[in-house]
């Protein structure tokens, strides 16, 4: 994980949150108290966002010490200790919601990325992510996705070429459009068609495309298509799938599946905040 995007992001999260002081903490508590915060899991899942726990609370107070009792992309049971920081209790309540907000964000995606890949064990088929994620929080969801041990699709419209039917449509054919592309582009920019129908495909494969997509089609037509495609070609498959029905493209023989619902949808992990005095008790 970028680090230095990382302090970035955090510091508009605190600004955010705190804006120009907790009055709560800063009122009830003076400078010297000291504290405990415990990351308790009341549910099962996979870590993500150890970063965000280390580099949060250090930026708010540099003397915090804090002791992870996971790693990323390390499986916990309920009732399980993920984190522990001791230091300023003003300190540990302000960047209390910030940090475990992201950190239930994330370790939620990790677990169900693992969900997806526990599911396609075994085959050659990896699942992958999209660009479907929370804006601001891109990279902290795919940074949780290879937590969980699936992998990322491209970052955004940046990093590489996805021709997708309205871009078929203005340039006239999947032939023109590829071959715009590789005209103006240099060769370490990968090249992705969206296909819809047998004819796209044996399209894009004569129009050497990098990647070929097979988007909204069965499980049958898949296996159908993927005979067309020579081996040096990647293969994916996308659109409505979640992992619910996922098992149903196990054994059709592409390379990746990406999931919208690995980071789009899912539902923040329970982890609880608990706090004491230095010397207290629960």
């Amino acid at each position: 994980m970028n680090l230095l995007k990382l302090k970035q992001l955090l510091e508009q999260f605190f600004i955010e949150d705190i804006g120009e002081r907790d009055v709560t903490s800063d009122t009830l508590f003076p400078v010297e108290s000291q504290g405990t915060l415990t990351f308790l899991a009341k549910e099962a899942g996979i870590f993500s966002g150890g970063d965000v726990i280390k580099t949060g609370f250090t930026m708010l107070d540099s003397t915090i010490e804090i002791e992870l009792f996971v790693t990323d992309g390390e499986s916990f049971e309920v009732g399980q200790k993920l984190a522990q920081m001791t230091g300023s209790m003003a300190a540990l309540l302000k960047g209390e919601r910030v940090v475990l907000n992201l950190v239930q964000r994330m370790s939620a995606i990790a677990t169900e990325a693992n969900k997806a890949v526990q599911i396609l064990a075994g085959t050659k088929t990896k699942p992958c992510d999209t660009r479907k994620t929370t804006p601001g929080l891109r990279m902290l969801e795919k940074y949780a996705v290879q937590s969980g041990g699936a992998f990322n699709h491209r970052y955004g419209l940046y990093d590489a070429v996805m021709i997708k039917d309205n871009h078929i449509s203005f340039a006239g054919s999947i032939t023109k459009a590829v071959e715009i592309v590789k005209a103006k582009l240099g060769h370490t920019v990968k090249i992705e068609v969206e296909t819809e129908s047998k004819e796209q495909v044996i399209e894009a494969v004569q129009a050497a495309a990098d990647i070929i997509m097979f988007d909204n089609r069965t499980p049958e037509e898949i296996k159908q298509f993927v005979q067309l495609v020579p081996p040096h070609i990647v293969t994916e498959v996308s659109g409505g799938i979640t992992l619910e029905n996922l098992a149903l493209y196990r054994d059709c023989g592409v390379d990746m599946i990406s999931l919208g619902c690995l980071t789009h949808s899912v539902r923040a992990l329970d982890i609880s905040a608990k706090v004491r005095e230095r010397e207290g008790v629960y």
